[in-house]
């Protein structure tokens, strides 16, 4: 179930953000892009550094394993990864 807000409720420099993004990889950005930029104050300003240093930190897994390991459980919950 997608939020409608977290869908269309952007300031306008995140929405060209989203566009540039769009068009750059000629897909729609991704939904947790969207999520991280809806209210940054809430939760993607906590969340952005702690995603980076869990999928690119040091760790005895490569950034390949952590990716796919990501990708599997988007797929187990039924999310588009």
């Amino acid at each position: 179930m997608r939020l409608r807000c977290v869908e269309t409720e952007h300031s306008l420099r995140n929405r060209l953000r989203l566009a540039l993004m769009g068009f750059g990889s000629r897909r729609r950005a991704p939904d947790v892009v969207k999520l991280f930029l809806h209210r940054p104050e809430l939760f993607g300003a906590q969340a952005v550094p702690v995603t980076q240093r869990v999928m690119r930190g040091p760790s005895s897994w490569s950034v390949g394993e952590r990716e796919l390991f990501a990708a599997f459980v988007s797929v187990q919950n039924q999310c588009p990864f």
